[in-house]
């Protein structure tokens, strides 16, 4: 993992965020990547030059943000780029060769009931990068024990874990898999394959109505560093994101939650 994008929202969330980024960084040592995206407004009388006094604000914001962390002689670039942030990730994704994103759950809302907000879960949807989500005020710290919860025992798409197993790697962190048995799955979903067996150091089955709930159920035994889940067609992330944002009674992680990218 030697590139990190870190899209920044407001200041205090994004402050956090990058310091996290930054913190990670200094195991890895990537190079880190800011992005703050502002958008385009019409122009009305005489302020014919509003997306230039957008970019200058944007630009003033993230020096503001830049100037509040730790860097630790990390890298860190910039980029001040109107439009989307979708966009900008999938060019950056080609052009700078991206390993993952760090990002806070809720780059915008002031919701609190909100868990992941509608930009977050845009990219978590249409991305096709590893992402770590950060929940709100979360310090870095050594990432131990990881809980990586399954529906589905299936591998499809090649190289699924190897987000995973760089975190792994890195931290020599030790992965409990929770393999959840739902009345979705079907007698493959139920086996397991060797990739998840070779990565994991515990395995525990549980029968469950969603993935969450086996994981809400093991979370005390295993108090974990780490959570991680993987974005398949008919997984529960899909089905929670419909409407590109997951509130906290339905799903909610206090402690970074790795996003891999399956089959869809």
């Amino acid at each position: 993992m030697k590139t990190i994008l870190v899209p920044l929202g407001n200041s205090e969330k994004a402050i956090n965020t990058l310091q996290y980024a930054i913190d990670f960084a200094t195991v890895s040592s990537a190079k880190l990547y800011v992005v703050q995206v502002f958008g385009s407004a019409k122009s009305t009388g005489h302020l014919k030059n509003i997306d230039a006094i957008l970019e200058k604000d944007t630009k003033d914001e993230l020096a503001h943000i830049l100037s509040q962390v730790d860097s630790k002689n990390i890298i860190i670039k910039s980029i001040v780029v109107k439009g989307s942030i979708l966009d900008v990730i999938s060019r950056a994704a080609q052009e700078l060769k991206i390993d993952l994103i760090i990002s806070s759950a809720n780059l915008s809302t002031a919701d609190s009931s909100i868990y992941l907000g509608e930009i977050v879960g845009g990219i978590v949807k249409k991305t096709e990068l590893p992402m770590l989500i950060i929940p709100k005020g979360y310090a870095f710290k050594p990432i131990n024990t990881i809980l990586l919860g399954v529906r589905s025992g299936l591998i499809k798409k090649e190289g699924v874990l190897e987000p995973l197993k760089d975190i792994v790697a890195l931290f020599k962190s030790k992965v409990n898999l929770l393999h959840v048995i739902t009345p979705y799955n079907s007698i493959e979903d139920n086996s397991l394959h060797k990739d998840f067996e070779n990565i994991a150091d515990i395995i525990f089955n549980s029968e469950n109505a969603t993935v969450y709930q086996g994981i809400l159920e093991h979370l005390i035994k295993v108090s974990p560093d780490m959570m991680c889940v993987i974005r398949n067609k008919r997984g529960f992330l899909i089905r929670l994101l419909e409407k590109n944002k997951i509130k906290k009674i339905d799903f909610e992680s206090r402690v970074p939650l790795l996003v891999l990218k399956g089959n869809l």
